[in-house]
């Protein structure tokens, strides 16, 4: 219990340290929120700017946002008319969440298959397909991933639809867009992590004992492999989140992705601070999640955390 209460209190402190940097920094972006605003009158811009506050000093509009953030307030945005941040992360975090639950689905799917298989064939053919197809999934980006997938299974044929988010098809190709590179990373972790535990005494005590083959690697084995993998949850669940800002952007799902990278351009600080601090929160709530799961995966670590 006191081990998550201090994790707790580290993710407050992060959150705040987050934001605190977040608010300084888009705010030392060149032009403001209101600069392409042509067509009104000056007047009516400085009214604009009265209302939303950007008209205070710096440390003014620090403190009283950070007041609001305090209350749960993530304030309203400059150019989404009538429309708080919180309404529109809970209009578009659902599609997001859909999105990133499919494509953690297929990388740990795909990722821990083709890790066991690579380990059981260790330095055959199947294994350095393997390599080779992991290697290239950690080296191409996501969105050059993405086009490849608009361009031959979207355009060229016709397979898959690759604008909007409207049906079940419409997820295939950002998904897989999304997942390569994990699939590729948790393979080779798997990969890794297999021929290491293939190789403890145990397992071959339970060969020696005539453990079929099947019990071996998927009972005795796998269990112990996949606390690596359980490890990289975390960071896993936000490169999904991260990646699916340029990912929504390009196959046009309004997702809070999407929103994000809108807001970066419009200068829109309520919705970037807003959202930035929500994925830190989010990610914070997920790290502890994925500690707590590792513990109680693996009762070693248990136990060292109630001896610290």
């Amino acid at each position: 219990m006191k081990y998550v209460i201090n994790r707790v209190l580290m993710g407050v402190l992060t959150l705040f340290v987050l934001a605190t940097i977040c608010f300084f920094l888009v705010r030392a972006i060149p032009g403001g929120p209101f600069d392409g605003e042509v067509a009104l009158p000056a007047s009516v811009v400085k009214n604009i700017e009265v209302k939303y506050g950007v008209n205070e000093p710096i440390l003014g509009q620090y403190f009283i946002y950070m007041k609001r953030i305090v209350r749960g307030d993530l304030g309203e945005s400059f150019k989404y008319e009538n429309q708080t941040v919180s309404s529109l992360i809970a209009r578009g975090f659902p599609v997001t969440a859909r999105l990133g639950l499919a494509a953690i689905v297929i990388a740990l799917s795909f990722g821990i298959v083709l890790g066991v298989v690579s380990s059981l064939k260790h330095r055959g053919i199947i294994d350095m397909i393997t390599l080779t197809i992991s290697m290239v999934g950690i080296c191409l980006p996501s969105f050059v991933i993405a086009i490849l997938l608009m361009y031959f299974f979207g355009l060229k044929l016709g397979w898959f639809p690759f604008m909007g988010i409207d049906t079940l098809r419409h997820y295939i190709l950002p998904s897989i867009a999304l997942s390569l590179y994990p699939i590729a990373y948790v393979s080779r972790l798997t990969r890794a992590s297999m021929l290491e535990v293939l190789g403890q005494d145990y397992i071959i005590t339970a060969r020696s004992k005539g453990i079929s083959k099947f019990k071996i690697v998927f009972i005795h084995a796998l269990k112990n492999a996949l606390l690596p993998v359980v490890t990289y949850i975390g960071p896993l669940i936000a490169y999904l989140l991260t990646g699916s800002f340029v990912i929504e952007k390009m196959f046009s799902i309004p997702g809070i992705g999407k929103m994000f990278v809108t807001g970066i351009g419009n200068r829109d600080y309520s919705v970037v601070l807003g959202m930035t601090i929500f994925f830190g929160a989010l990610l914070v709530l997920l790290g502890i999640v994925v500690d707590l799961a590792y513990m109680f995966i693996d009762p070693r670590v248990k136990f060292e955390k109630r001896d610290n």
